[in-house]
């Protein structure tokens, strides 16, 4: 991109900058949540957005005054200091370019958001179950590495241990746009502890991550929700198994059913039941503007396609492969204790620099 062209993008993304800014502190603007939440997100954005340019911009007047000395001084120790300072610029301007570039491309609309984590396990019998234990507890660590706020709202118990499923709702500063990345096939090469033999199996467990949707994303009538309790059947102790806590919830128009048996409070399961029932009606629309993405896109890391096979954990090996973009790392340990950063940073370049070819940047 020229540097003329980037200079005016400077200028028309400072003014709408500035316009946000105004917007955020109106107070119709804010009785307004669903525009509100909307315009925070959009500042948050260009703030990043701005800083960048205005480095990039510093480069390019150290460029111009240095080159404004070099022809008019005829002092040495000044001519020097001037082609330094040219000659620094020069190589750190295509750094903040490609940063600009990147910051440029449209952020997908529910990457700000929080997140609903399905896991379940698939092909494997008992090993698929402890398996899609050793993911949760992967997701686990990676969440408690970021801050972020993790919350069982259902879960099944696999019969060696490890999980038949697992439901949770991860709550932080943009986790579903990290989050997205892992849904998937994630399938596992190792010895069960089953195995007298010490043969290798492959198992493997399917990963979800849906964007939490907002009480303003989706509108649920009381009339459309068929409410049952039950006894919840997990651990929590005498009150937990004899009262009726648990609860399930089913959307009469789309058949759509959850459960929530986490807390001992009906109240509270309540609560959760009802995001998570908002959360996946928004997803069924959702999901249509995902597909609707993918096609498009030849190389897309990020479509939610559950059946897709996406990563492959060998123990045997300690080798981690993501087959997306045909990455193999042999640090497993370290990635199965939570060290997740490196794959998904790698996901993240290979998306947007996608979205690069498709812009008109």
């Amino acid at each position: 991109m020229a540097e003329y062209t980037l200079l005016e993008k400077y200028e028309s993304i400072r003014h709408r900058f500035e316009e946000v800014q105004q917007q955020i502190t109106d107070p119709d603007v804010v009785s307004d949540m669903n525009r509100y939440v909307k315009l925070n997100q959009e500042y948050r954005d260009l703030e990043k957005l701005i800083a960048v340019f205005r480095d990039y911009k510093n480069l390019v007047d150290n460029i111009r005054s240095g080159k404004e000395i070099l022809e008019e001084e005829t002092d040495p120790e000044l001519r020097e200091m001037a082609h330094e300072e040219i000659e620094m610029a020069e190589e750190l301007i295509p750094q903040k370019e490609n940063e600009i570039k990147f910051l440029l491309v449209p952020a997908e609309p529910e990457d700000s958001k929080n997140a609903i984590l399905e896991i379940r396990a698939g092909t494997g019998g008992d090993e698929a179950s402890l398996f899609a234990g050793d993911l949760f507890r992967m997701y686990s660590r990676f969440c408690e590495k970021k801050n972020w706020r993790l919350e069982v709202t259902h879960f099944s118990e696999g019969i060696a241990g490890g999980y038949k499923e697992i439901v949770a709702k991860v709550s932080g500063e943009g986790v579903y746009g990290i989050m997205k990345y892992e849904s998937g096939v994630h399938r596992v090469q190792r010895i069960p502890q089953t195995e007298a033999r010490g043969r290798v199996h492959t198992s493997a467990a399917t990963v979800a991550v849906l964007p939490e949707a907002e009480e303003f994303d989706i509108e649920l009538k009381e009339s459309d929700i068929r409410k049952d309790t039950y006894c919840s059947s997990g651990p929590g102790g005498q009150s937990v198994n004899t009262t009726y806590s648990a609860i399930r919830l089913t959307h009469i128009p789309t058949g759509i059913v959850v459960t929530c048996q986490d807390e001992k409070s009906q109240i509270k399961n309540l609560e959760k039941a009802m995001s998570e029932l908002r959360t996946r009606i928004y997803n069924m629309e959702y999901q249509k503007y995902v597909d609707e993405i993918s096609t498009k896109r030849k190389t897309m890391v990020s479509t939610g396609d559950r059946s897709a096979k996406i990563r492959t954990y060998n123990w045997p090996q300690g080798r981690i492969t993501d087959h997306r973009i045909n990455l193999t790392l042999y640090n497993l340990q370290a990635i199965v204790n939570g060290e997740l950063d490196e794959i998904i940073e790698k996901l993240m370049i290979e998306e947007n620099a996608q979205k690069l070819k498709e812009s008109e940047i």
